[in-house]
């Protein structure tokens, strides 16, 4: 709190244009506000104003008492929201509606970086006035990997037994992670999943990208919760030829990184049973694009 009970803090046009990381046609101004060191005040607020509405300025409000919010508009999370905005797909394209305020509610580190970013937005219709729901829970891309084993003329699904303290709940779900930089090495990123999930080593000339066979408009990823959650996420396959042992060695490791608190259990299912033996949406939106591709033809053959 300390660091925003300040009387002003000042930012030139050029340092905040850097930090929000937007196009160069985005003018970006900043304003320093008086803070009142009382409860019901923020502390301190930016202002922004953004190329798709230049005569309506957006207030960046810090709570009182969040630790790091000063930098939660130099996050990758952040600025990529913003970019999503003013896209051509995004909610504040054509004018039908306004961002007026965003109010930083909450940010988690991940050592030096952010990993996560609660915050709400007001956003409005213009035409009614009415305000849109906007509470933000921004986490960035992820990736999830549908790893298929032919053995024995059976096929396998591979899966990964882990805690999920969100649901209360040990849930069956696809290798998957988010994420660690701002660079979106998407494959890269799900073959070191796989590995430190399972301990399966995958190249990436064997990978396919289910996602991209999703129409261009929808950006080529999937959006498990859209209603509350920024969380976009690229599916990929693996499918390969194995003996028995292989299946066996793998049915119940123990893996995952167990410093970092992860507690992984690898669980090796039929693939006829895996669309009901397990509630993740990322195993059932991967058997979705891999049985509809398969039916289009679209998946290469299998390597021996």
């Amino acid at each position: 709190m300390t660091r925003f009970l300040q009387a002003s803090v000042p930012l030139s046009l050029s340092s905040l244009s850097k930090r929000l990381g937007l196009s160069s046609s985005t003018r970006l101004q900043l304003r320093s506000f008086c803070c009142k060191m009382s409860s019901d005040s923020p502390p301190l607020t930016h202002s922004i104003t953004l190329q798709s509405q230049l005569t309506e300025p957006v207030e960046i409000v810090a709570a009182p008492n969040i630790s790091h919010s000063e930098s939660a508009i130099d996050s990758s999370l952040f600025k990529q929201w913003l970019k999503n905005m003013e896209s051509e797909k995004g909610v504040l394209y054509g004018g039908a509606l306004s961002l007026r305020r965003v109010l930083i509610q909450g940010v988690d580190m991940f050592g030096k970086r952010i990993g996560f970013l609660k915050f709400v937005a007001d956003v409005f219709d213009k035409e009614t006035g009415k305000k849109v729901p906007g509470i933000v829970f921004a986490r960035g891309p992820a990736v999830a990997v549908l790893i298929l084993l032919d053995s024995e003329d059976k096929t396998y699904a591979v899966l990964t037994e882990q805690v999920r303290i969100p649901v209360g709940r040990v849930i069956l779900e696809l290798p998957a992670g988010m994420l660690d930089d701002e660079k979106g090495d998407f494959l890269s990123t799900a073959i070191r999943e796989v590995e430190e999930e399972t301990g399966i080593y995958l190249k990436q000339e064997d990978m396919v990208d289910l996602t991209a066979f999703l129409d261009q408009s929808t950006g080529g990823r999937i959006f498990p919760s859209p209603g509350g959650c920024d969380e976009e996420i690229s599916l990929f396959l693996y499918r390969g030829q194995v003996n028995k042992e292989i299946i066996e060695q793998l049915q119940g490791k123990e893996t995952g990184l167990r410093e970092h608190g992860e507690l992984i259990k690898v669980c090796v299912v039929p693939y006829e049973k895996l669309w009901c033996m397990t509630a993740d949406a990322k195993v059932l939106a991967a058997i979705a694009l891999y049985e509809m591709a398969k039916k289009e033809g679209l998946l290469p053959h299998l390597k021996a």
